[in-house]
């Protein structure tokens, strides 16, 4: 068979499985929206009212905290992997709770991906909000923690755009979770380390099907990015 043969034989086959809604393919896409989907609640959570008050609140070591946030923004996957492998290993301090090779602990990789991430977008956001909604706030009479809703709400649109970042970068993953997940079939195994798995196996049919379905959902967060980025120009 040609090279060209072998592609668009691969082709068919994952379009077959992906029309024939594949137990093992939708396990996997299920998983990857699971794990990622959590870990963006989580970073969101924590990220989007850090942002906040580090944008609204003056305090010692301020621009070196910005600046760590911000490095930790391009942190390398395999470096956070090993990072939670080490912690989570039998030998690590979290080691007896035994979360290696687990969602949960693909869930904790990707949060320290991610919540940079989601911070460092928040920051930027929150302070290119006008300075007068701010002080007009305040002289309202609005403590820290209702100027800084009143600032997230005037950063609205940013903010989502940093979440859904955050979903993207989390979504397309592969090092970290390799590392803490293992890979293991029907527990572990999420849509970018099947896609490396099944190139290396020869298996071209399934590798496609995972890979239209990862392009999709990766798609899918670029255009509500744009769209929201759209509507605010």
């Amino acid at each position: 068979m040609s090279k060209l043969g072998y592609i668009i034989d691969g082709i068919i086959q994952a379009a077959v499985l992906i029309t024939s809604l594949n137990p093992e393919i939708m396990d996997i896409a299920s998983l990857s929206l699971q794990v990622s989907g959590t870990s963006t609640i989580i970073a969101s959570l924590v990220g989007i009212p850090l942002g906040a008050l580090i944008t609204l609140n003056e305090f010692p070591l301020k621009r070196l905290l910005k600046n760590l946030i911000f490095t930790l923004m391009g942190l390398p996957p395999v470096v956070a992997g090993l990072f939670v492998f080490l912690i989570l290993s039998r030998s690590g301090p979290l080691g007896s709770f035994g979360l290696l090779f687990t969602p949960t602990a693909m869930v904790i990789a990707q949060v320290i991906l991610i919540l940079p991430i989601i911070t460092g977008l928040t920051i930027t956001a929150t302070k290119a909000v006008d300075p007068s909604v701010i002080d007009t706030a305040i002289s309202l009479g609005a403590d820290r923690m209702h100027t800084a809703v009143i600032t997230l709400g005037e950063a609205r649109q940013a903010i989502v755009v940093a979440v859904l970042a955050g979903f993207g970068r989390a979504i397309a993953e592969v090092g970290a979770v390799m590392i803490v997940g293992g890979d293991i079939q029907w527990s572990t195994r999420v849509l970018t380390t099947s896609i490396v798995l099944e190139t290396r196996m020869g298996d071209f049919g399934k590798a496609i099907a995972l890979g239209i379905i990862l392009l999709a959902l990766s798609f899918v967060v670029n255009l509500a990015v744009n769209l929201i980025q759209g509507e605010k120009a």
